[in-house]
């Protein structure tokens, strides 16, 4: 380690020098082209001209001498400094966009801040690639001190980026540095060292951050976008230089382009699990076209720990799996076994998406913020102060069945085992051509506890009671849904949502469970059996075999079907406390079912 960083100062300090000989000289201009693919925001960057600059939910004055307010947040600082928003600035296509867009560079290359995010291995690969990608737009045209200007200051940053390979940090976000470090190679290929460098470095980062199946370690759809975004945009770079791509390169484009694609809802946008926002609908599009010529979805991400079920017109999305490693989970959020459902392009059931600043953040990476169970209203996984995550689920098993078109799933996790000695078990059922999910779900511990079963809705969506105040009507876009609950108190509450930069009011479904108030799951499928018979004749009223046989398999094999019959008979007795050594199991049974007409 002291050998390393012994070395790595050494290549620092000569890369810090404007020239030497040996290391070649500073070309006049980019010999290759690297061009930027992705549109940008004329809206966006109509507030660049007028001075200022918004990301993340904020917005600030920027212009020449304030690349150093102290008031700006740390990821706004890292989007000024990165330049990626340029492409904006090009986006508007008039004389004053381009010349606003010189005059920024210029002030920068003129007083380059001392601010450390300047030296950050991402931003600075970000804004070499960002510098590079806009040449034509804002440093062709210009007088020839200006451009050289520009040239030796893109040289220093290649030195600074290769001498800093490979990162210290291993996120998605050291892929920045690998393209800034490559679009230097190919705008300046006399200095061989840069793309000996990429090559030497880039096949072992992208082992280590995607897994076999496609997904990208910190197991975020929108972290997949933006890894699948920076490969995109590395490998036509090489297409353009006629430089043959990585193999590791092109395998990770082809396994990771059709999980995106399952992580998307119909609408188009990202999942919002661990620190997701929906995104920009056209900007995936965008990016999945440039990283693969296919339309593949993937059907299992068993070691991304996703599961994605399509019945019909309906998707259910569950998060399987433990929160991301250590070193991966500084945005992990505590959604451990959460789900969403969409129908066609309608969200109905979401998690509450991702803040932006630090408070709404850290509260929504709670489990609280998310479609789960939440006991004693503690959330299944601590965070850090510095943001990673302390105390984890270790064990979460996730099984699926399927028959005749409808879907079992039986997964648990044992996040509340250290704290109350308890664990959670979630069985879903999705069948009858996507229009009957049904849920089960058990807590099982030393003692009875008091937990709440969440279920965020998308503010689009509708909720008001029945007639009787037993069931809760949902109205999705025109389409009228039910839900019921047996075994706590239901309630309609006020929720959040934050799929997009700013937060929108909505509802949640909430079912209450306290000590005392519950039967156990054999006492309930006792008083289930006594009502079997009358349930039946109603039940089966308009139904075909096959969705009898659908709801026989899931009394036996799933979720109880009593939840979704309005006769249902509620829990008997409550259980008394457990004996010594004995365990308690509180059993809560939900349906959300689409109405006929």
């Amino acid at each position: 380690m002291v050998l390393r960083r012994w070395s790595q100062d050494a290549r620092l300090s000569l890369a810090r020098l404007p020239s030497l000989a040996g290391l070649g000289r500073v070309p006049p201009q980019p010999v290759h082209a690297v061009r930027d693919l992705w549109p940008g925001d004329a809206a966006s960057g109509a507030r660049l001209l007028r001075g200022s600059l918004s990301h993340a939910g904020v917005t600030r004055p920027i212009g020449p001498g304030r690349w150093e307010d102290p008031s700006y947040p740390e990821r706004f600082r890292a989007c000024l400094h990165g330049f990626a928003w340029l492409r904006d600035l090009r986006a508007v296509g008039t004389d004053s966009a381009r010349l606003q867009a010189r005059a920024l560079v210029d002030d920068w290359l003129s007083h380059p801040p001392s601010d450390p995010m300047v030296r950050d291995c991402a931003v600075t690969g970000t804004r070499l690639a960002s510098w590079l990608g806009h040449y034509d737009f804002f440093a062709a045209s210009a007088d020839d001190g200006f451009r050289q200007r520009l040239m030796q200051r893109l040289l220093a940053e290649g030195r600074t980026i290769a001498a800093l390979m490979p990162p210290e940090s291993h996120d998605w976000r050291a892929l920045a540095a690998f393209k800034g470090l490559l679009a230097a190679a190919i705008a300046m290929p006399d200095h061989s060292g840069f793309l000996v460098r990429f090559r030497r470095y880039i096949d072992a980062e992208l082992e280590r951050q995607i897994l076999p199946d496609g997904c990208h370690i910190q197991r975020s759809p929108e972290i997949q976008f933006l890894v699948l975004r920076e490969l995109a945009e590395m490998h036509a770079m090489l297409h353009a230089a006629q430089i043959a791509p990585p193999m590791a390169l092109t395998l990770a484009l082809d396994r990771m382009s059709p999980v995106l694609r399952a992580m998307r809802h119909g609408d188009g946008g990202l999942a919002l699990f661990n620190g997701s926002h929906t995104g920009n609908v056209a900007m995936i599009e965008t990016v999945l076209s440039q990283a693969t010529r296919t339309r593949v979805v993937a059907t299992a991400m068993p070691d991304g720990g996703f599961i994605r079920l399509q019945v019909g017109r309906s998707l259910l999305l569950v998060d399987a799996a433990p929160p991301p490693p250590p070193g991966f989970d500084e945005d992990a959020h505590a959604g451990t076994l959460s789900f969403e459902f969409s129908v066609a392009r309608r969200r109905v059931i979401v998690n509450c998406g991702a803040g932006e600043g630090p408070e709404w953040r850290r509260a929504l990476r709670e489990s609280a913020a998310h479609s789960l169970l939440v006991l004693e209203d503690t959330s299944s996984s601590d965070f850090a102060p510095q943001g990673g995550i302390l105390r984890r689920p270790v064990h979460v098993t996730a099984e699926q069945v399927a028959q005749d078109g409808a879907h079992w799933l039986d997964l648990s996790h044992d996040g509340y085992h250290a704290p109350f000695g308890a664990s959670w078990r979630r069985r879903l059922y999705l069948g009858n051509g996507g229009e009957d999910l049904r849920g089960e779900e058990i807590v099982e511990g030393e003692r009875q506890q008091s937990f709440v079963l969440r279920f965020h809705l998308h503010p689009s969506v509708g909720a008001e009671w029945d007639a009787d105040a037993q069931i809760v009507i949902l109205d999705v876009g025109g389409q009228i849904w039910k839900f019921r609950a047996d075994g706590g108190k239901v309630a309609v509450e006020e929720s959040v949502y934050c799929g997009g930069t700013t937060p929108e009011r909505s509802r949640q479904l909430v079912v209450r469970v306290r000590p005392g108030d519950h039967a156990d799951e054999d006492q309930a499928e006792d008083n289930q059996a006594d009502t079997d018979q009358a349930d039946k004749e109603p039940a089966d009223e308009g139904r075909t075999d096959e969705d009898r046989a659908a709801r026989d398999h899931a009394d036996e094999d799933g979720p109880a079907r009593n939840a979704d019959t309005p006769d249902a008979a509620p829990p008997a007795k409550p259980v008394p406390q457990a004996e010594s050594g004995e365990r308690t199991r509180q059993v809560v049974r939900w349906a959300l079912m689409q109405m006929e007409g």
